[in-house]
């Protein structure tokens, strides 16, 4: 029965209204309190009262500012899971410089921490970070990579155009200049000839993630066309031919590139929420593989890059890679001056130039060269690219922060 006093009353699930007269301090968090029922013999089959703590006028207020508050747009959601992610991801960029810098002094004060880590694991190593890559993209960011073939042309010439020419010009520096012997120069060239980095797309996808698929497919455009290449151009730099193994280096080309991003692209579209999981646990495997990477060549060179011509190797080395970088950089702005992402091309192409896979350079070099000499530069490249080129990607970063 309806009390008298009270202005309405209804049951709902066994709960009854306070009425509007009656008024109670509202609670920032909810306008409902539970209540437990046990004293009200009239309402046994229930657990709660539910009061409410205000008239109807300020209840119908309270809930569109707690429904605005407290119940974010689905959309709103979805932005804040990504950002979530990439935060975790470019965590990643504050201590790879460091790794890399803590890897390269560990591979010389005590090599046998990274000697154990030989040539045939560098295929798994760089897989690793492709699959990395394509778990965090999707087959649609490549399809609007081939929509921009001005951009990918550009990175081709910086690989197999710019890049050889500096190779060639410090290569002749190193003869002529400072009497070191041929080998050592033909080093050099040898790491202009090759295809560009793996670490490239990575350090795309730190500094301006959407464009991190159109630096994949230059990686991969300029790997799969190294078959060709690589041999033609060492062997008019270098002056003799050089023997690559076409089903060992397209073998290689599907192991590093083709097959880990598709593997990814695949999972990721297929199996969404375990790619969901597996993403923050990618930075740290990331920067162990990193590690082994940088360290491991430099370690098995150790006795090489510690000679007395060393040090000369390494600064022509970093002379190489900076001329590279800055190349690759002022021709993207120079072409694309009037495109809205400059900048961020800028920084892609410039990657992309400076960039280059020094480990296939170092095996190449063990492979068909028999003057050990000639590995020393792939071996000092490996580690002054990765410090240079992640060196740039704080930068960057800060810059844009």
């Amino acid at each position: 029965m309806q009390h008298p006093r009270f202005n309405h009353v209804f049951l709902q699930n066994n709960s009854f209204h306070i009425p509007k007269r009656v008024q109670f301090s509202v609670l920032p968090q909810s306008s409902y309190i539970p209540v437990p029922l046990s004293s009200f013999s009239q309402f046994r089959g229930s657990k709660f009262l539910e009061c409410k703590c205000a008239s109807e006028k300020f209840s119908e207020s309270f809930e569109r500012d707690r429904g605005q508050e407290f119940e974010p747009e689905p959309n709103q959601i979805v932005k804040q899971k990504k950002a979530s992610i990439v935060d975790i991801l470019k965590q990643s960029n504050s201590i790879l410089p460091h790794v890399v810098l803590a890897s390269t002094i560990m591979a010389l004060v005590y090599p046998p921490s990274f000697t154990w880590f030989t040539s045939r694991y560098y295929a798994p190593a760089l897989g690793f970070l492709m699959f990395a890559v394509g778990v965090n993209s999707s087959e649609k960011d490549f399809i609007e990579a081939f929509k921009r073939p001005d951009a990918i042309f550009t990175g081709y010439v910086g690989q197999f155009v710019v890049k050889p020419l500096l190779g060639y010009i410090f290569g002749i520096i190193v003869v002529t200049v400072f009497g070191l012997p041929t080998p050592l120069g033909a080093g050099i060239m040898l790491v202009s000839c090759v295809s560009g980095a793996q670490l490239s797309n990575y350090a795309t996808f730190f500094t301006d993630p959407p464009l991190a698929p159109l630096s994949i497919v230059m990686t991969s455009l300029s790997t799969a066309t190294a078959v060709f290449v690589t041999p033609m151009l060492s062997l008019l730099l270098i002056g003799k031919r050089l023997p690559v193994d076409v089903v060992g280096m397209v073998s290689s080309i599907l192991q590093i590139v083709i097959a880990p991003i598709t593997a990814g692209l695949l999972l990721n579209r297929l199996f969404p929420r375990l790619c969901e999981a597996m993403r923050p646990f990618l930075p740290p495997l990331f920067v162990l593989d990193t590690t082994c990477c940088v360290g491991a060549p430099l370690a098995i060179n150790i006795i090489s890059v510690l000679s007395p011509f060393g040090l000369t190797v390494s600064l022509l080395i970093v002379a190489f890679h900076l001329s590279a970088f800055i190349a690759g950089y002022f021709l993207s702005g120079s072409l694309f001056h009037k495109a809205p992402n400059v900048k961020a091309l800028q920084r892609t192409l410039s990657f992309e130039t400076g960039m280059q896979s020094s480990l296939l350079a170092l095996a190449l070099a063990n492979r068909f060269f028999q003057d050990p000499l000639v590995s020393v530069p792939p071996a000092i490249s490996t580690v002054i690219m990765s410090l240079m080129g992640f060196a740039l990607v704080m930068i960057w970063a800060k810059k844009k922060e």
